[in-house]
């Protein structure tokens, strides 16, 4: 079964897009230059009397200081999400001073890079043993009008599905396979991490946010079966060392026979081949040293 079929996000309604801008310094210096003859204006008027003028100052001096609410400074690695009459406007994301609709309303949304890790959750896995997991996510605001729009709290949004991404992984894979086929969470982390990472896009799609890398940063059996499932993999790893070590000395055993027969050094019955094979393999697979015994009379006696 694939992430897709597993998550199906909401079509978003609202896409990011740029707004209408103009550049900040030269505004600012218009700004500045229409403000300060506003000014004159009024003192010449009080100076020779003349109310026209006084009212024409005054009226460019409110609406240079209204439309100068519209002068703006984004900081590198933040974005302005605006919005004019609940409507959305666009997303200023460069960096600097620019102006803008001076009555829209600004959001800020930070575009750095984040990291998000998840709490130690007790789960069980494939198999039902209780298990402990935790994951961290990398993660970055791709789309700033979904992340705003399109759910109430995209870092929350973002917090939640990852847990829940990460219990459907623990609970879709055994902790280990005991040597069968198939994946397991210990055995295949890289499998599991991309399957993780994905299922974690699926769901986040949805807010704008882009998954840059996610890992798993605990992974252990929960402490009321720990003891058991070490017993059982201490046997596990006792056994493949038995084989690996009779597969050796029956080679051993066989190589031995082959070079004495090859040099002619010793012709030997059934009877004392079997006695020598039994010989060998205690010496080579036993667990403690073993006593020579050296045979003073003929091979037979």
């Amino acid at each position: 079964m694939t992430t897709s079929t597993l998550v199906k996000p909401p079509v978003a309604g609202v896409r990011e897009r740029v707004p209408f801008t103009l550049p900040g310094v030269p505004s600012a210096l218009i700004g500045l230059l229409l403000s300060l003859g506003s000014l004159g204006g009024i003192a010449l008027g009080v100076l020779t009397y003349q109310f026209w003028l006084i009212v024409v100052s005054a009226v460019l001096l409110v609406l240079v200081l209204t439309l100068s609410r519209g002068l703006i400074m984004v900081s590198p690695g933040e974005a302005r999400v605006l919005q004019f009459l609940g409507r959305y406007s666009g997303t200023l994301r460069q960096d600097g001073l620019s102006w803008v609709n001076p009555f829209t309303e600004r959001t800020a949304v930070s575009t750095r890079i984040r990291n998000h890790e998840s709490a130690v959750l007790k789960v069980n896995d494939a198999e039902g043993n209780p298990i402990e997991i935790a994951a961290v996510v990398v993660w970055q605001v791709e789309d700033t009008a979904k992340a705003v729009f399109d759910v109430d709290n995209f870092v929350g949004f973002v917090g939640i599905q990852t847990e829940t991404a990460v219990r459907h992984i623990a609970t879709s894979y055994p902790y280990d396979n005991h040597g069968e086929t198939g994946l397991s969470l210990r055995e295949n982390a890289d499998e599991i991490t991309e399957k993780l990472s994905a299922e974690i896009s699926a769901r986040i799609t949805s807010a704008g946010v882009h998954v840059i890398e996610s890992r798993i940063t605990h992974l252990a059996y929960a402490p009321e079966i720990a003891h058991a499932m070490l017993q059982r993999q201490q046997a596990s790893a006792m056994v493949a060392a038995r084989q690996r070590i009779v597969e050796g000395a029956v080679g051993m055993v066989e190589l031995a026979l082959d070079r004495l027969a090859e040099h002619n050094v010793v012709e030997l019955d059934e009877e004392r081949k079997a006695a020598m094979v039994s010989n060998l393999l205690v010496v080579l697979c036993g667990d403690r040293a073993t006593q020579p015994v050296v045979n003073a009379g003929s091979l037979y006696h």
